[in-house]
């Protein structure tokens, strides 16, 4: 377990890819997050669960190996499967987590902790009565109902049993969410605010892929359900993303949407993040975008700004992991670009700082405000380096930046890896 400052998105600290996420404010106050936990770029996911939390949405705490399916702190004796997404719900002072079991099982399954960040123990088998998919997720009522939910391309809903383990076979009911009506491929999740009932879901609608969270809203937990609409999209994350999971939750007067980004140039390895969303009077809910700050202020200029940070990128630039514990900005070239939402620059800089480590040939970085056809503002030139692990911090003077602004990252130069890119911070006179 560890506790760390980290505002902005991603909020999965370096070097730790927590996807899937599912987020609940419980009892204590705190906003807690399930997930799963990728951990390498063959395969989705991990045999082990972490949970992040936090009182603030600013200091982030890493609880570790709150549950595992194999190896140490192993808890589900009838499988060696790896662990897909989990969700977690509390009922009379006892949490359970329900995960789900990859191939070749592909079941679900639920234990229990006293704590909402375990550990989980005394993992069983859930009888879903031969409708094993993926992506359990568990919502409980004003009325005390709890609602067992799971499912791919169609959304299943059934009523649970008070135990909260076994679910009422003859409540079970298909196609509350279709792929043709609502676009729904897979990660269902279920939160009611003021009367009406909001099934966030990975949505199939764009570029033919699950890259959306979407909604779709109800005056009855089990339906029917009217198509609401996006509301983010992780698409441009990564050259590879395929798909997005996430939920939504108020916490401290706010609504969140949380979702994944991928890395690594993959379909795994992916990150949480987070973005502050608004209702409408009719409570519609407006698509936002994908930002480095998240649910905090602005990058501030003059502090390191870590390039794992981006939210956008295009080309075949991506971030993979230089340590256990950092990120970076890796296998770019000509024309590939960063995009940074949003940068305080305050009253105005003179001179950048960038960490990198330079390609064979020479290259550069120009530096544009707010939209990437705009001029430069500063200008980076990559020497040739035959050091490949050597990494260097360049400086180049800074014109025109001030303000709250988008920072976009142009690369340019000859071959496949010009250079990789670690940090970069501003400075004034």
């Amino acid at each position: 377990m560890g506790t760390y400052a980290y505002t902005q998105n991603p909020i999965s600290p370096p070097g730790v890819y927590i996807a899937d996420p599912a987020a609940h404010v419980w009892e204590d106050g705190r906003l807690y997050v399930y997930g799963s936990l990728d951990e390498t770029t063959d395969y989705y996911c991990s045999h082990r669960h972490h949970v992040l939390s936090t009182d603030n949405m600013l200091d982030w705490t890493l609880h570790r190996d709150v549950f595992a399916s194999k190896g140490e702190n192993d808890q589900v004796a009838y499988s060696d499967s790896l662990l897909y997404a989990p969700d977690c719900q509390y009922r009379n002072g006892t949490y359970y987590l329900y995960y789900t079991l990859a191939s070749p099982e592909q079941t679900e399954g639920v234990a229990t902790s006293s704590n909402p960040e375990g550990p989980f123990i005394n993992g069983r088998d859930i009888d879903l009565y031969g409708i094993n998919q993926i992506d359990p997720a568990v919502f409980i009522d004003d009325d005390g109902t709890a609602y067992y939910i799971w499912g791919q391309f169609t959304a299943k809903m059934a009523k649970m049993k008070p135990n909260m383990i076994e679910i009422d076979s003859a409540t079970i009911t298909d196609n509350v969410l279709t792929e043709d009506e609502h676009f729904f491929h897979e990660g269902g999740y279920l939160v009611k605010r003021e009367g009406m009932y909001y099934f966030i879901y990975a949505h199939m609608g764009r570029a033919g892929r699950a890259t959306c969270i979407a909604y779709a809203t109800s005056d009855s937990p089990m339906g029917p359900y009217k198509y609401g609409g996006v509301i983010v999209d992780n698409d441009h994350s990564d050259p590879e993303v395929w798909n997005n999971h996430g939920s939504i939750v108020e916490f401290n007067g706010q609504w969140y949407v949380f979702y994944h980004r991928s890395t690594h140039g993959s379909v795994m390895m992916r990150k949480a993040c987070v973005e502050p969303i608004w209702f409408n009077a009719d409570g519609s809910i407006d698509e936002v975008e994908m930002t480095s700050q998240g649910a905090g202020p602005p990058l501030q200029a003059a502090s390191k700004i870590d390039t794992e940070r981006a939210c956008l990128l295009y080309g075949n630039v991506r971030i993979e992991a230089i340590a256990s514990d950092n990120e970076a900005l890796m296998k770019i070239r000509d024309e590939d670009a960063a995009c940074y939402k949003y940068i305080n620059f305050e009253g105005g800089v003179s001179e950048v700082s960038i960490r990198v480590k330079p390609g064979k040939d020479g290259s550069r970085i120009d530096l544009v405000l707010d939209r990437p056809w705009k001029p430069s503002v500063c200008t980076v030139e990559v020497p040739a380096s035959n050091q490949s692990e050597e990494w260097i911090i360049l400086k180049a003077p800074v014109s025109n930046a001030t303000g709250v602004r988008e920072l976009w990252l142009k690369f340019s130069g000859e071959g496949e890896n010009l250079f990789d890119v670690d940090w970069l911070q501003f400075h004034k006179d």
